[in-house]
């Protein structure tokens, strides 16, 4: 009796697919890995169908599916640093006293800026134009008691609060300097530049703006009627600005709504003390102003953070959300996602492996 002979690797016998079948399969992997790239997919690991035994192709067509996971839309986009949101927060401040600032010293001087409704649409549409421009870096405060409102509602870490504060109050001071650097070269003002800003300066009592039109000189709103209006008014502000950010809410109308809400506020608090809703504006002002507008420049600090810290736990208590950096929150739609790819194999080889195997009639008796 011969030897078996090893026919494994000879024509005829069972072992006859494998050459072909292994080019067959690198043909395939060949032509979907170019599709991938086409795709601009990143390039997937060999898979085989588990029932598949090695170097035979079962009969008929198998499907496979291979996951691959992409990056969510979310994901890359690079998170501003903290220098970067104090450049944005200064940045927003200076155009939001420039605007304001800049329409009240002509409107309370001359009339040619159109009385306290001009004043409020120049705070207000400064505000717009900046929170469009930047919100989505330092989500648009520029107001030290938005953003302690923010932080009350866990919009921002506290560790960031007092630099939003220093950052809003260089910006108005810088806008306030350039206006005042400006109304020094009139000269019908030489010598009498500090009293002309002081127009635009927050007071009560002598300094209310009303004083000036009500018949009686130095009766204006006293304290409690400031304390009252300027906490009112900035609780009532913040209130809109934290509502408008809500992840609830439309965002994209944010600035928008925000925006007129400090105009009408304004126009409620300008024949009080002149309008201030922010202490950082009031502090500009007050830098360039007479003497009196520092002795109540507290009262324009401790109202509006008051008002801000109500509207906080208010919101909190009746709307809360969950805790997201940023008084305008970027989408947190960062899921990863995945594309699944199904790879057809059609073979015509059958194999030796019996009865009950796909694609190979079962014999009958």
């Amino acid at each position: 009796m011969s030897e078996p002979q090893d026919t494994s690797g000879t024509p005829g016998t069972t072992g006859r697919g494998s050459a072909s079948d292994a080019a067959g399969s690198q043909h395939r992997d060949q032509e979907l890995e170019r599709d991938q790239a086409r795709r601009g997919l990143p390039p997937r690991e060999p898979h085989r169908d588990q029932g598949r035994r090695a170097g035979r192709a079962r009969p008929g067509a198998v499907s496979e599916s291979v996951a691959y996971s992409l990056p969510g839309r979310g994901t890359g986009a690079l998170t501003p640093t903290l220098i970067a949101k104090l450049g944005a927060e200064a940045f927003g401040a200076f155009v939001l006293v420039l605007s304001g600032l800049g329409v009240a010293l002509y409107a309370g001087f001359t009339g040619l800026g159109g009385g306290p409704l001009a004043v409020a649409l120049g705070f207000g549409l400064g505000y717009l134009a900046a929170a469009i421009a930047v919100g989505h870096v330092s989500g648009a405060h520029f107001n030290p008691a938005v953003t302690l409102g923010a932080a009350i509602a866990q919009r921002i870490s506290w560790r960031d609060l007092v630099p939003y504060w220093i950052a809003q109050l260089v910006g108005s001071a810088f806008a306030a300097a350039i206006l005042f650097v400006a109304i020094a070269t009139f000269p019908a003002l030489e010598g009498a530049e500090r009293t002309f800003f002081a127009t635009v300066a927050n007071g009560f009592g002598e300094h209310s703006p009303i004083a000036a039109v009500s018949g009686a000189a130095g009766e204006g709103f006293g304290l409690w009627g400031a304390l009252l209006i300027e906490c009112v008014v900035a609780a009532v502000f913040v209130g809109v600005a934290l509502g408008s950010t809500d992840r609830r809410s439309n965002r994209a109308l944010a600035p928008f709504s925000i925006g007129f809400a400090l105009a009408v506020m304004l126009l409620v608090s300008i024949p009080v003390t002149n309008g201030s809703v922010n202490p950082a504006r009031s502090t500009a002002a007050a830098i360039f102003s007479e003497g009196w507008a520092f002795g109540q420049l507290w009262v324009f600090w401790v109202a509006p953070l008051v008002g801000a810290a109500i509207a906080a736990v208010v919101y909190r208590a009746f709307a809360p959300e969950p805790s997201e950096e940023g008084l305008q929150p970027q989408d947190d739609d960062d899921d990863d996602e995945v594309v699944v790819v199904e790879e057809t194999v059609t073979s015509t080889e059958t194999t030796d492996d019996g009865p009950g195997r796909a694609g190979r009639p079962e014999p009958r008796d």
